[in-house]
């Protein structure tokens, strides 16, 4: 935690509230907001716009997890939440809810900062790995479209699948486009005239 930090706490227990904003303010420069009413929460916290949440619950019940990740935004950052006691399943379902740290028996001090920059870590290595999957999905999608114009070509212009695909280029290159956009205008041309 050596970079500044904006940090909204969701703790009902006023008295534990403040014990967990003394104990972040101790383990480096943030600036706290603590969140006491779950009513509303996404709204909550998305005005504080935090680089992470913490979520301190005794026993929360699967809807309970359920609502407070989708709230809490764990794909726009970090959430780490704290419970008091192992409850069957509910680790597993918070990491499948995007929770990057799942802490049991409770918030302790002795344990924020390095809590704060594992959450944070596990969360930017998941983003990395998120953002990698959705670039080589759309690549692949691409691909898909650049071959089916490519057959369209081959079989109009009866040329060749490099003869094909040089056209496109050309036609991408004069038209001062990508490839993928002149192939998925001929594949969606070719749909209106069949």
């Amino acid at each position: 935690m050596n970079q500044h930090l904006t940090v909204v706490v969701v703790e009902q227990n006023q008295e534990r509230a403040f014990a967990i904003v003394d104990a972040l303010k101790e383990a480096g420069d943030v600036d706290v907001s603590v969140i006491g009413n779950v009513t509303g929460l996404a709204r909550k916290i998305a005005m504080h716009s935090p680089d992470i949440v913490l979520i301190d619950i005794d026993n929360p019940s699967r809807d309970m997890l359920e609502e407070l990740t989708v709230a809490s935004g764990p794909l726009e950052r970090p959430v780490a939440m704290f419970v008091s006691s192992a409850a069957g399943g509910l680790a597993k379902a918070a990491v499948e809810a995007g929770v990057s740290a799942y802490v049991v028996d409770g918030l302790q001090a002795e344990r924020i900062k390095p809590v704060i920059d594992t959450a944070i870590a596990r969360f930017q290595v998941l983003r990395q790995m998120r953002t990698e999957l959705a670039e080589t999905r759309r690549a692949l999608e691409e691909r898909k479209v650049i071959d089916r114009a490519k057959g369209l070509l081959m079989k109009a212009k009866g040329v060749s699948e490099d003869e094909a695909y040089a056209l496109l280029r050309k036609t991408a290159m004069n038209q001062n486009r990508r490839v993928a956009e002149v192939s998925e205008a001929l594949v969606t041309a070719s749909g209106l005239l069949s």
